[in-house]
Protein backbone atom coordinates (compact mmCIF):
# COMPACT_ATOMS: atom_id res chain seq x y z
CA UNK A 1 0.00 0.00 0.00
CA UNK A 2 0.98 3.46 -0.89
CA UNK A 3 1.72 6.42 1.55
CA UNK A 4 -1.69 9.28 1.67
CA UNK A 5 -0.87 12.78 3.25
CA UNK A 6 -4.00 15.13 3.38
CA UNK A 7 -3.32 19.56 3.05
CA UNK A 8 -6.13 20.98 4.22
CA UNK A 9 -6.97 24.95 5.13
CA UNK A 10 -9.05 27.77 3.55
CA UNK A 11 -8.70 29.74 0.99
CA UNK A 12 -5.29 30.96 0.01
CA UNK A 13 -4.01 29.51 3.42
CA UNK A 14 -0.82 28.37 1.01
CA UNK A 15 -2.37 24.57 0.60
CA UNK A 16 -1.06 24.45 -3.40
CA UNK A 17 2.34 25.92 -2.79
CA UNK A 18 3.40 23.92 0.21
CA UNK A 19 2.12 20.74 -1.67
CA UNK A 20 3.80 21.16 -4.49
CA UNK A 21 7.18 21.64 -2.54
CA UNK A 22 6.35 18.46 -0.26
CA UNK A 23 6.00 16.66 -3.38
CA UNK A 24 9.49 18.13 -4.94
CA UNK A 25 11.02 16.91 -1.62
CA UNK A 26 9.69 13.07 -2.29
CA UNK A 27 10.22 12.87 -6.04
CA UNK A 28 12.63 14.52 -8.58
CA UNK A 29 9.49 13.87 -10.90
CA UNK A 30 6.38 14.05 -9.16
CA UNK A 31 2.78 13.86 -10.65
CA UNK A 32 0.76 16.71 -10.82
CA UNK A 33 -3.47 15.89 -11.30
CA UNK A 34 -5.53 18.71 -11.84
CA UNK A 35 -9.02 17.88 -11.42
CA UNK A 36 -10.44 21.76 -12.37
CA UNK A 37 -12.96 22.13 -14.81
CA UNK A 38 -12.76 25.59 -16.35
CA UNK A 39 -15.73 27.29 -15.61
CA UNK A 40 -14.98 30.87 -16.85
CA UNK A 41 -12.20 33.34 -17.83
CA UNK A 42 -11.33 33.81 -13.85
CA UNK A 43 -11.15 30.45 -13.39
CA UNK A 44 -8.91 29.99 -16.37
CA UNK A 45 -6.36 32.54 -15.17
CA UNK A 46 -6.14 31.21 -11.99
CA UNK A 47 -5.23 27.33 -13.84
CA UNK A 48 -2.85 29.58 -15.48
CA UNK A 49 -1.13 30.94 -12.45
CA UNK A 50 -0.85 27.05 -11.02
CA UNK A 51 0.29 25.38 -14.26
CA UNK A 52 3.10 28.92 -14.65
CA UNK A 53 3.92 27.83 -11.10
CA UNK A 54 5.08 24.43 -12.10
CA UNK A 55 8.33 23.66 -14.03
CA UNK A 56 9.31 20.56 -16.41
CA UNK A 57 10.09 18.38 -14.02
CA UNK A 58 6.57 17.62 -13.45
CA UNK A 59 4.34 15.55 -15.37
CA UNK A 60 0.92 16.66 -15.40
CA UNK A 61 -2.45 14.68 -15.53
CA UNK A 62 -5.50 16.85 -16.04
CA UNK A 63 -8.53 14.13 -15.16
CA UNK A 64 -12.17 15.96 -13.81
CA UNK A 65 -13.44 12.80 -11.98
CA UNK A 66 -11.84 9.02 -13.08
CA UNK A 67 -8.18 9.64 -11.17
CA UNK A 68 -7.63 5.94 -10.79
CA UNK A 69 -7.92 5.17 -14.50
CA UNK A 70 -4.43 6.20 -14.38
CA UNK A 71 -1.79 4.05 -13.13
CA UNK A 72 0.52 6.02 -10.60
CA UNK A 73 2.64 3.22 -9.14
CA UNK A 74 5.87 3.60 -7.36
CA UNK A 75 4.62 7.46 -8.29
CA UNK A 76 4.53 10.47 -5.82
CA UNK A 77 0.92 12.19 -7.12
CA UNK A 78 -0.04 15.18 -6.28
CA UNK A 79 -4.12 16.07 -6.58
CA UNK A 80 -5.21 19.24 -6.94
CA UNK A 81 -7.88 19.31 -5.56
CA UNK A 82 -10.33 17.53 -4.08
CA UNK A 83 -13.03 20.06 -3.71
CA UNK A 84 -12.81 20.62 -7.47
CA UNK A 85 -12.86 17.02 -7.94
CA UNK A 86 -15.96 16.68 -5.55
CA UNK A 87 -17.66 19.54 -7.59
CA UNK A 88 -17.70 17.39 -10.63
CA UNK A 89 -19.48 14.49 -8.91
CA UNK A 90 -21.85 17.06 -7.78
CA UNK A 91 -22.38 18.53 -10.62
CA UNK A 92 -22.72 15.83 -12.39
CA UNK A 93 -24.92 14.07 -10.57
CA UNK A 94 -27.40 17.34 -9.78
CA UNK A 95 -26.40 18.21 -6.50
CA UNK A 96 -27.64 15.04 -4.87
CA UNK A 97 -25.58 14.38 -1.54
CA UNK A 98 -25.60 10.81 -1.10
CA UNK A 99 -24.70 9.96 -4.59
CA UNK A 100 -22.18 12.43 -5.15
CA UNK A 101 -20.46 11.65 -1.92
CA UNK A 102 -20.64 7.31 -2.93
CA UNK A 103 -19.10 7.80 -6.17
CA UNK A 104 -16.27 9.75 -4.55
CA UNK A 105 -15.40 7.76 -1.72
CA UNK A 106 -15.46 5.10 -4.45
CA UNK A 107 -13.37 6.41 -6.62
CA UNK A 108 -11.11 7.77 -3.47
CA UNK A 109 -10.37 4.68 -2.61
CA UNK A 110 -10.04 2.69 -5.70
CA UNK A 111 -7.47 5.02 -6.25
CA UNK A 112 -5.77 4.64 -2.71
CA UNK A 113 -5.52 0.98 -3.37
CA UNK A 114 -2.30 1.85 -5.64
CA UNK A 115 0.82 1.56 -4.52
CA UNK A 116 1.85 5.01 -4.46
CA UNK A 117 2.40 8.18 -2.48
CA UNK A 118 -0.64 10.47 -2.75
CA UNK A 119 -0.83 13.89 -1.23
CA UNK A 120 -4.22 15.54 -1.86
CA UNK A 121 -4.88 19.14 -1.29
CA UNK A 122 -8.51 20.35 -0.43
CA UNK A 123 -10.62 23.25 1.49
CA UNK A 124 -12.33 23.34 4.92
CA UNK A 125 -15.24 25.17 3.34
CA UNK A 126 -17.29 24.95 6.47
CA UNK A 127 -15.11 26.89 8.25
CA UNK A 128 -16.44 29.94 7.29
CA UNK A 129 -20.20 29.84 8.65
CA UNK A 130 -23.38 28.84 6.88
CA UNK A 131 -24.07 29.93 3.78
CA UNK A 132 -28.03 31.11 3.34
CA UNK A 133 -27.82 28.92 -0.43
CA UNK A 134 -29.30 25.86 0.15
CA UNK A 135 -27.12 24.32 -2.71
CA UNK A 136 -23.91 25.55 -0.78
CA UNK A 137 -24.85 24.33 1.92
CA UNK A 138 -25.10 20.84 0.63
CA UNK A 139 -21.60 21.16 -0.78
CA UNK A 140 -20.42 22.10 1.95
CA UNK A 141 -21.67 18.88 4.01
CA UNK A 142 -20.57 16.93 1.47
CA UNK A 143 -16.90 18.53 1.14
CA UNK A 144 -16.76 18.01 4.91
CA UNK A 145 -17.72 14.40 4.69
CA UNK A 146 -15.32 13.57 1.95
CA UNK A 147 -12.22 15.36 3.95
CA UNK A 148 -13.38 13.13 6.95
CA UNK A 149 -13.11 10.01 4.97
CA UNK A 150 -9.98 10.99 3.17
CA UNK A 151 -8.13 11.76 6.36
CA UNK A 152 -9.64 8.75 8.47
CA UNK A 153 -7.38 7.37 5.78
CA UNK A 154 -4.40 9.37 5.67
CA UNK A 155 -0.84 8.70 7.34
CA UNK A 156 -0.63 12.73 7.53
CA UNK A 157 -2.83 15.39 7.78
CA UNK A 158 -1.71 19.00 7.68
CA UNK A 159 -3.74 22.35 8.66
CA UNK A 160 -2.47 25.32 6.44
CA UNK A 161 -3.23 28.44 8.53
CA UNK A 162 -1.70 31.83 6.89
CA UNK A 163 0.77 30.28 4.88
CA UNK A 164 1.99 27.78 8.25
CA UNK A 165 1.47 23.91 8.21
CA UNK A 166 -0.18 23.01 11.17
CA UNK A 167 -0.06 18.95 11.30
CA UNK A 168 -2.84 17.68 12.72
CA UNK A 169 -1.87 13.92 12.19
CA UNK A 170 1.03 11.91 11.83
Amino acid sequence: MGRIILVTGGARSGKSTYAERLALGMSSSPVYVATARVWDEEFRLRVRRHQERRGPEWCNVEEEKWLSRHDFTGRVVLVDCVTLWSTNFFYDLQADVDKALEAVKEEFDRLASQDATFIFVTNEIGMGGVSADELQRKFTDMLGWINQHIAARADKVILMVSGIPLTIKE
